[in-house]
């Protein structure tokens, strides 16, 4: 009785010489170390130009039509931003501002960083470097290694961009309410600057200004808002019903406030029940001492102003230098250095150093000291200085300067930025702020050289003055005949 062999394992026929010649990346001559090293090289090179392609050819075709779906798919979005950079910047605003948005950027990049990692490795595998010839198994490692760092590096890059937008933008707009529509076709939003370093309890806003941004074209207009300016109107509010004649500066026995603008904080939020007076401030993003100066520059300026902008001038060195510098034409010399240290004393002896005059690019430390000299100039003079470093630090805040050195002006801005500003705003606003690189910027000084008075100020004359400069009168047709 014989008994039946059992049945030999199915195995795959060798490949035939005539398919090893036509399809060699998938069927090479694996006794051949020039196919296989030539093999290994073009691999290599496919996985990097069109990720996936390798597996199509050479290895398992459900994971290479992954990676080209994904690389297609990238490739698109790509295609996508530059059209919106080019022809729909509002779109590419919007998604740049968004928080969503960038996080769903984030995952993408992240999540096809590692998928280009998933493919070189396989990738190396297809190649199998051991029947490569000895110099060429070396190269191919090496080149695969390069390719995926550049590659993968780049896509994790974009979305540590990504991250450090989304935070950023968190940090500074945490505000979530709903845009304000814009008051007599402007957005007008008040400009702080401050020391937040020891003493914050009496830190007064050194700096008071206004930037007007035309909400068509543009256009933007800054009015700075002397720190002293006294007996000042506050719009329809708590402060207002406290003030009905405007704001008495007075002496206090505990708090020492004054009659100037800058005195505000201290006097709502250090002397009274700042809370009580503006109960939802802080809930909305502010502060009570903000929004009692919001009301200030309101009545002032006879304009509204529902946002405002603090910049903190402790950190405000951080951001000049991670702009680069700005670049200002120096009219006088002016010293540095904290003042003199009894009445009289020379200039000279005190002083830690000097601005020159002329045109130069300062650094963070040089601006800072440009924006806050005071002895050897008055108040109004200091107030010029401010409103042309503003209007410095602007035109260097180009695409190109934020671009290159990102990380570094988002740090600082995250550092020195608070605003009640909601994120829904931001590109609309950014929309705006290109369309102003292309119009001069205007200036309204409410000083004497402005014909107001630093003492006794006529708010009738300021109020028609903003209003004429902000909506200049028509020229009248010429009359035919």
């Amino acid at each position: 009785m014989s008994v039946a062999s059992p049945p030999r394992p199915m195995t795959a026929p060798p490949a035939s010489p005539s398919i090893v010649e036509e399809r060699p990346l998938r069927y090479p001559d694996t006794a051949s170390h020039d196919v296989m090293s030539r093999r290994g090289w073009w691999l290599v090179l496919l996985n990097f130009l069109m990720p996936g392609s390798a597996q199509v050819l050479a290895g398992n075709r459900r994971l290479g039509r992954f990676g080209l779906g994904a690389t297609l798919a990238m490739w698109v979005l790509v295609v996508l931003g530059a059209l919106c950079a080019l022809l729909w910047q509002p779109v590419l605003f919007t998604l740049a501002t968004n928080w969503i948005a960038l996080l769903a950027a984030q995952a993408v990049f992240a999540g096809y960083a590692v998928l280009w990692v998933v493919l070189t490795i396989d990738t190396l595998r297809l190649v199998r470097l051991v029947k490569t010839g000895g110099a060429a198994r070396f190269g191919i490692a090496a080149l695969a290694v390069a390719l995926v760092v550049l590659a993968s590096g780049t896509a994790a890059y974009a979305a540590h961009y990504a991250g450090i937008t989304r935070d950023t933008l968190g940090s500074i707009f945490g505000a979530s309410g709903p845009a304000v529509s814009p008051s007599d076709g402007y957005y007008n939003i008040l400009l702080l600057g401050a020391d937040s370093g020891e003493g914050r309890d009496s830190m007064r806003f050194d700096s008071i200004s206004v930037v007007s941004v035309n909400a068509t074209t543009g256009a933007t207009t800054i009015t700075g808002i002397p720190r002293d300016m006294p007996h000042f109107p506050f719009s329809a509010g708590p402060m207002q019903d406290r003030y009905p004649n405007g704001h008495e500066g007075r002496a206090d026995p505990t708090c020492g406030w004054g009659s100037g603008i800058n005195q505000l904080r201290t006097e709502v939020e250090v002397c009274q029940d700042g809370s009580a007076l503006y109960p939802d401030a802080v809930a909305n993003g502010s502060a009570p001492g903000i929004e009692a100066t919001k009301d200030a520059a309101e009545g002032i300026l006879g304009i509204e102003i529902p946002y405002y902008v603090f910049i903190d001038m402790h950190g405000f060195a951080s951001l000049v230098d991670a702009l680069g510098g700005v670049e200002i034409d120096v009219a006088e010399r002016l010293p540095e250095g904290g003042g003199p240290s009894y009445d009289g004393q020379p200039v000279e002896e005190w002083a830690t150093g000097w601005i020159e005059v002329g045109p130069q690019r300062m650094d963070g430390e040089t601006a800072q000291w440009y924006a806050r000299s005071r002895y050897t100039t008055d108040d109004f003079d200091r107030m010029k200085r401010q409103r042309e470093l503003q209007q410095a630090i602007l035109a260097q805040f180009t695409p190109q300067t934020v671009l290159t050195r990102f990380q570094d002006v988002a740090s600082a801005g995250a550092d020195i930025v608070q605003t009640d500003l909601p994120q829904s705003l931001l590109p609309f606003l950014a929309d705006l702020a290109l369309k102003a690189k292309e119009l001069p910027l205007d200036t309204i000084e409410l000083t004497p050289d402005g014909g107001v008075d630093e003492n006794e100020p006529d708010y009738t004359y300021v109020q028609e003055l903003v209003r004429t400069t902000l909506h200049p009168p028509t020229p009248s047709a010429e009359p035919e005949g």
